[in-house]
């Protein structure tokens, strides 16, 4: 549940800021990469784009970091900051991501293949336990080639940017943790199993934010002075728009990486084949990085509605204050785009999946949201950025209405409300 807090917001400079949420996915942040694009479009057909960025305020979770990150780099000049991205997205291979050549692949599966068959008689081997699925060290590379972080604090300085903030979650203490940048006047905030703490976001962050479990290797980091390891930050994320609202947003645009109220329906009659481990995950995944969010509106939602049903002069004397909020997901089925793109996988990451029951030939679509995570191979990361691109400009005239971007007296659209001091779930 949302709960009001007493005292409003008195601390950022940019208390009426735009702020963008951005969730994680893995591969599928493609698609937000895409609506980015439509949104720099739209910006400058308005001529609009006068201001360095839309968004003072950047927030992201697991891949949605990096690209949060990304703008936040790129503050100064978001046009560019998308073009460096769609650069980056465009041109992805597996091989920036996580080792997908045959040695990489068969040692950490043949790992996890000798602990769940003979686990019983490795426990005295440590050095056999595997750490995960795949390796991501290619990705730190990457993060560090294209992510200028040290311009964060400039940025920050000069007005240009208000905050970047990244989630993780720990297995050391079980919180969720958001890590965050801003001005010297933001205080942290903590709530029951999650804390945020101000911190110079390093790419060491964003390793951590953006591994998902099971399938990539925590990152260690230092908190309170202790050595902590964390993975992604959709795990244990219950309120992921409450950093934007602590860091002073009343306007969001939020772009999600799925539909988690997509049902899957099966002819009259027919028997449903027995989940395969790769359907299984795939399912764990999509609760993981799908439904926070989903809930986390729905949540807004209602208490708007309740909100409206309350005399104005009474409205002003409570702690909650509207929120005006845009949020954009995929018209089509993530899982659908991924089996129609698998072929492209390397042959020995194609393989493992193929063991886990992920193939080209299944006519089961949950079969391939694994896949749907893992995939960063330019036809799958084009068609979702294409994707992104397409459903943003079909709402074209509610994205310009929400920014006031070619009607000045066009007024804030779907305001949802949310408490005017810190969120709590």
């Amino acid at each position: 549940m949302v709960l009001a807090m007493p005292s409003p917001l008195h601390y950022s400079p940019h208390s009426a800021a735009t702020a963008i949420v951005l969730s994680g996915g893995g591969a599928r942040a493609a698609y937000q990469v895409g609506v980015l694009q439509a949104l720099s479009r739209l910006r400058q057909n308005a001529g609009a784009d006068h201001e360095p960025t839309p968004f003072p305020i950047a927030v992201g979770t697991s891949a949605g970091a990096i690209n949060a990150a990304g703008l936040a780099c790129g503050a100064d000049h978001f046009d560019l900051a998308v073009q460096r991205l769609s650069r980056v997205w465009r041109n992805f291979s597996t091989s920036q991501v996580y080792r997908a050549d045959a040695f990489g692949v068969m040692r950490s599966g043949a790992r996890w293949l000798s602990l769940l068959t003979l686990g019983w008689a490795l426990t005295r081997w440590h050095h056999s336990k595997p750490r995960s699925l795949l390796d991501n060290a290619p990705l730190l590379e990457l993060l560090q080639a294209e992510l200028p972080l040290q311009k964060i604090p400039h940025l920050l300085h000069s007005g240009k940017l208000s905050a970047l903030a990244i989630t993780a979650s720990s297995y050391t203490t079980g919180e969720h943790i958001t890590f965050y940048e801003a001005g010297p006047h933001v205080p942290g905030w903590s709530r029951t199993q999650r804390r945020a703490i101000q911190d110079r976001i390093s790419h060491q962050h964003l390793m951590a934010s953006s591994s998902i479990p099971f399938i990539f290797p925590p990152a260690e980091l230092m908190l309170r002075g202790q050595y902590n390891y964390l993975g992604d930050g959709a795990m244990r994320q219950t309120a992921p728009l409450a950093p934007a609202v602590h860091l002073g947003a009343q306007r969001i645009v939020v772009v999600g990486v799925g539909r988690s109220h997509e049902v899957l329906n099966l002819p009259q009659g027919e028997h449903p084949p027995f989940p395969s481990l790769a359907q299984v995950a795939g399912h764990a995944l999509s609760t993981i990085f799908l439904d926070a969010l989903s809930v986390d509106v729905e949540r807004a939602q209602r208490i708007n509605h309740t909100l409206s049903l309350i005399p104005e002069a009474e409205r002003a004397r409570s702690a909650l204050r509207p929120l005006d909020l845009l949020v954009i997901t995929p018209s089509q089925s993530l899982d659908a785009l991924a089996l129609e793109h698998l072929q492209e996988l390397p042959t020995p990451v194609r393989a493992l999946l193929g063991a886990m029951g992920v193939s080209v030939h299944s006519q089961n679509v949950g079969s391939a949201a694994l896949a749907s995570y893992l995939l960063f191979e330019p036809g799958y990361t084009r068609a979702l950025i294409a994707l992104g691109r397409a459903d943003t400009m079909a709402r074209r005239d509610e994205v310009c209405a929400f920014f006031g971007w070619g009607s000045r007296s066009a007024g804030p659209t779907n305001p949802l409300v949310a408490p005017s001091g810190p969120v709590s779930a």
